[in-house]
């Protein structure tokens, strides 16, 4: 029977945690969830009344076949002979750790471990967790797919060796992977909206999986600044979704049609910016605003305007400053000289300078960076009058833009 989409996002994280605390293993879970949901997919119509509980018990029962084999029938004849749970048996409470969390959270926290390095944590939540692929794990981190994929095999392999059975961690340990798991949800929302402008499919939109998993960090963490500045990140992105793409193609931000905005989106979303501003400055609370309450006021500040030459340019600037001191990323440098390049055309002064910094990105920079700073490029020389130089950097840009609204801006300008 086909599995719908949308079902199955919602059911996979649910299997793959109760096999993970049946095999004692997230990388077992994984593997014998997966088995279940292919055994699902060819069955007839209307035969699985129940999905989560249907694919444990086929994953229960193939895991204990794989047992069988392997030659230790007798330790686990007692688990054997009970009987079949139909329901997920996770324990739940508050005496099992993370027992009352959501799924996928308690899988990304188990991911995010510190016995891993930070590189291996990132793609092994990615994958497991978030569904992405690794083509798009490895363009978002900037490295090679083989690199990606092998980081995947070595963090669980390391996870197994550090941690043994498969257990969600406790309060404290989950708020010390914290700052971990909002960069992996802060990453799935970045693949969302840097691949999926306009996605075919709602059910199998990143960016919307990123902000369901905002919603449940908030639900645990409603007072953390950093929780609510990456939710109103990803409610005022998803906000200006709308209107950038017409007929196909991505549009410039002065052609973006404002009105299309999803208006409660955008209140709710610059609710959150206020708010992680206004915590950060509270008795007890961080130094000073974090990566996510910073992006946040970026976010706000774009979307409180009514058109693009009412953009706070300078304020832009600052807070692209304070960014850049707090995660100073390859991105936010892209970003923080398209920011600088606008105030430099605005005021009459020269270019040369930022030019110079976003060339040296395209060279030394990760891909997606270095994609970024040739479309800024682009930019700088299309709204400055230098047609042709302008449309060259188009035309190197449709080798590398993957089909879709963006590449379509590409074409339009490429002459």
């Amino acid at each position: 029977m086909p599995i719908d989409p949308a079902a199955f996002r919602t059911a996979w994280p649910q299997v793959v945690r109760s096999l993970a605390v049946t095999t004692r293993s997230l990388d077992s879970g994984e593997e014998y969830a997966a088995e279940a949901f292919a055994r699902a997919a060819a069955q007839p119509d209307g035969a699985i009344d129940d999905l989560v509980a249907w694919c444990v018990q086929v994953g229960r029962r193939t895991w204990l076949d794989a047992v069988r084999h392997q030659a230790v029938f007798t330790r686990l004849q007692p688990q054997i002979a009970r009987p079949e749970v139909a329901a997920v048996d996770v324990p739940t409470g508050p005496g099992a750790p993370g027992g009352d969390l959501d799924d996928r959270l308690a899988l990304l926290f188990v991911a995010c471990d510190d016995a891993l390095a930070s590189g291996a944590q990132l793609v092994l939540a990615m994958r497991v967790v978030c569904g992405l692929t690794i083509r798009q794990i490895a363009a978002h981190l900037g490295i090679a797919e083989a690199t990606a994929a092998a980081r995947l095999t070595r963090a669980k392999s390391a996870l197994a060796r550090a941690r043994g059975e498969f257990a969600v961690p406790d309060r404290a340990a989950r708020a010390a992977r914290l700052p971990v798991v909002l960069a992996c949800v802060a990453g799935l929302f970045t693949v969302g909206q840097r691949d999926g402008i306009e996605p075919a499919d709602a059910t199998q939109d990143p960016a919307r999986d990123a902000l369901t998993l905002a919603e449940a960090l908030v639900a645990e963490y409603p007072e953390d600044p950093e929780v609510l500045g990456l939710r109103a990140v990803c409610r005022l992105g998803l906000a200006r979704r709308p209107g950038r793409v017409r007929d196909g193609v991505a549009l410039p931000l002065d052609e973006v049609d404002r009105s299309a905005w999803d208006q409660w989106l955008l209140s709710a979303g610059l609710d959150d910016a206020t708010a992680a501003i206004v915590r950060t400055g509270m008795p007890g609370g961080p130094g000073g605003p974090g990566r996510f309450a910073l992006e946040a006021a970026i976010s706000g500040v774009h979307a409180s305007v009514r058109d693009e030459a009412g953009t706070d340019w300078s304020r832009l600037a600052q807070l692209y400053d304070a960014l850049l001191q707090v995660w100073p990323s390859p991105a936010t440098r892209v970003a923080r000289l398209v920011v600088l390049g606008r105030m430099a055309m605005r005021d009459g002064h020269d270019l040369s300078q930022i030019e110079h910094e976003l060339e040296d990105l395209v060279a030394d920079g990760p891909p997606y960076a270095a994609r970024d700073a040739s479309l800024a490029l682009a930019d700088l020389a299309r709204r400055t009058g230098r047609t042709d130089e302008s449309a060259g950097r188009y035309r190197e840009l449709l080798d590398v833009i993957p089909a879709g609204p963006l590449r379509e801006f590409c074409r339009r300008y490429a002459g």
